[in-house]
Formats: C-alpha cells, sequence, structure tokens
C-alpha cells in the first residue's frame, strides 16, 4: 500500500517567477516506490477541453521546485498543458533521510512517480506524457526515458550528466588516481560522520561578494543565479550549505546514460552554444538512435540562460515539440 507522509507545504507563493494570473496552481504530494512522498506543484490553464497532455518537469540539480523547473511548468500550462514541477526525494518540501542528498536510482524513480501521479489524473491522457529535465535533470530525464515506456516524448535542456561529472570532473579532467583520492575523502567523510553523528555538508555557493575575480566564468554564472534576488530560494540546496559532503558516492558508480541508445520515443535536447556544459548535451546526443532526436544549440546562450531567460529559452520549439508527440 503506497503511505503517503503528511508533509508541511508552504500556503504562499514563494516563487522566484511571478505568478501567471491565466494559469491555476494548486500543490500535491505522491509517494515514490521507495516510499518517500514527493511535494509538487501543478499548472494547468484555467480554459481547456477534454482531457490534456501532462508534463512533469525537473532541475536544475540541487535547485528545488519554485526556480527554473516550477517556470518551465507555469509557461507550458499557459501554452495548453497540465504540467507538474516537483522536488527530488531529499529536497526542498519533498521527504527523504537524510535532507540535501541524491541518488541515480531514486531519482530517476522520482520522475517515474511523477509520471504515475499524472497518468491517474482524470483530466490527463495518459497517453500523451512527456518530462523536462533541467541541468543535471536533463542526464535523469534521459535515463528514465530509456525504462519508462509510458513518457513518450523528452526533451532536457542544458543537460549535466552527473554521473560523468562527478567520475571524471569537469571537462572530463579527472583521471583514475584523481578518481581514488576522491574516494579516500569521500569514505574518510562517511567515517567522520558516523563518529559525530552528523552529515557534513559540501558549502553552497559562495556569496556574490566572496566570488574571487578568477573563478572560472560558469561558476560566476551560478553565483549570480543562485546568490542573487534572480534566483535564490530560501530551500534550494546550492544556495544554502549545498548537498552532504558525501552526496555523490553514488554516482562516482554508476553511468546514467548505459542505456539512452534504447530511447525510441522523441527527444528535443537544448543546450546553449556557449555553455561550459555543452559537451554533455553533444555526447549524449551521439548515443541517441532514430530520426526523431534532435539537439538544438542556441547561439551565445550560456548554461544558466537556459534557467530562466526568456530570450534564450526556445519556449515556441519546446510547446511545438511536444504537441506533436503527444497525442
Amino acid at each position: 500500500m503506497f503511505k503517503v507522509e503528511n508533509l508541511v507545504l508552504e500556503p504562499n507563493w514563494d516563487k522566484v517567477f511571478p505568478q501567471n494570473k491565466s494559469v491555476n496552481h494548486q500543490k500535491v504530494t505522491f509517494a515514490n516506490r521507495f516510499g518517500i512522498t514527493l511535494a509538487a506543484d501543478v499548472y494547468m490553464p484555467k480554459d481547456y477541453k477534454g482531457k490534456l497532455s501532462a508534463l512533469a518537469v525537473a532541475g536544475p540539480f540541487g535547485a528545488v521546485k519554485e526556480m527554473s523547473s516550477g517556470l518551465y511548468a507555469q509557461e507550458m500550462a499557459a501554452r495548453g498543458f497540465l504540467t507538474l514541477a516537483f522536488d527530488p526525494s531529499f529536497t526542498g518540501e519533498s521527504g527523504g533521510l537524510p535532507r540535501n542528498t541524491n541518488s541515480p536510482d531514486i531519482n530517476t524513480e522520482d520522475f517515474s512517480a511523477a509520471v504515475d501521479y499524472l497518468s491517474t489524473l482524470d483530466i490527463v491522457n495518459p497517453e500523451a506524457i512527456g518530462i523536462i529535465g533541467i541541468c543535471g535533470w536533463g542526464g535523469f530525464a534521459l535515463n528514465v526515458a530509456a525504462i519508462d515506456t509510458r513518457i513518450k516524448a523528452t526533451v532536457t535542456s542544458t543537460m549535466y550528466d552527473m554521473s560523468r561529472v562527478t567520475a571524471y570532473g569537469y571537462f572530463d579532467s579527472l583521471d583514475e588516481e584523481g578518481r581514488y583520492a576522491l574516494r579516500q575523502k569521500l569514505n574518510k567523510q562517511r567515517t567522520e560522520d558516523f563518529k559525530n553523528g552528523v552529515y557534513q555538508t559540501a558549502g553552497g555557493l559562495p556569496k556574490v561578494e566572496d566570488l574571487p575575480d578568477n573563478a572560472p566564468s560558469f561558476l560566476k554564472d551560478y553565483v549570480m543565479y543562485y546568490m542573487t534576488k534572480r534566483g535564490y530560494h530560501k530551500r534550494c540546496p546550492n544556495a544554502n550549505g549545498g548537498f552532504l559532503a558525501t552526496a555523490n558516492m553514488s554516482l562516482l558508480n554508476t553511468k546514467l546514460l548505459s542505456f539512452a541508445g534504447e530511447i525510441r520515443n522523441p527527444v528535443l535536447m537544448i543546450h546553449g552554444e556557449k555553455a561550459h556544459s555543452l559537451y554533455f548535451s553533444q555526447s549524449a546526443f551521439k548515443l541517441l538512435k532514430g530520426d526523431n532526436k534532435e539537439l538544438m544549440i542556441i547561439p551565445g546562450a550560456v548554461h544558466t540562460d537556459l534557467y530562466d531567460n526568456y530570450e534564450f529559452i526556445p519556449f515556441d520549439k519546446i510547446e511545438s515539440f511536444f504537441k506533436a508527440n503527444l497525442k
């Protein structure tokens, strides 16, 4: 029997983006197969006829539903879809202990649990469900699209492969010796956590005033999103101490995209031309097979432009992609 935890949810609008009055909004909860209760926002057009196509939306990695995923969900609802933006297990308003950790298996399951919820709504066409994964959740989106045949179309935006960047470092700069040193560090931290009875956090992003002048441009982009009024949210791990120091251990030993080549349904991958992370989408796209896959590169866009910048996010393309493939 699925048991849903009674979560405490914020009753007021506390998103980092303005509310669209043409869209209805409500908070919901549902359980995944691991018994963790997820919190989500459902958005739907006020005026609609018949059953709706539906989208589950998540990301970026270490963000919460009040940020980019909610922005995408609300915009797509304004364009005629029923959408659901959810907090992953262990983060935001969702359940799961310890807090602010992650799991390639459980987080992939989170997407399928969102599809479970959507597919049982009376106003949703269960044969017309798609997903959107932003940043690290783009990798999870491809991972779940390979296993969950109920997902009829997938969009990734500014995708990260979190297993690759964890095991190989940025730009694949980490070799076997580097990985071994990282494993030693993480396992030493596990011992310390057990001794102390407290999980050590990795530390979140620096404040704007503490950002070194010689910091990589992508770190500056992250800080200007997560640590300013533009994107800061009090429940966001990236902006408030970060994930647990040992959170990424499973990602060191897991390859998320092992079966990406077996995704049969359509996939649209979107990435910025100037994003440091572009190589993740380019590599993942090469794994995909069939003539129903597309990589769309946005001229001039950096990684975080696709979080919230309407000048760069191709919502018209996303809308036409889903309307063509969710029928």
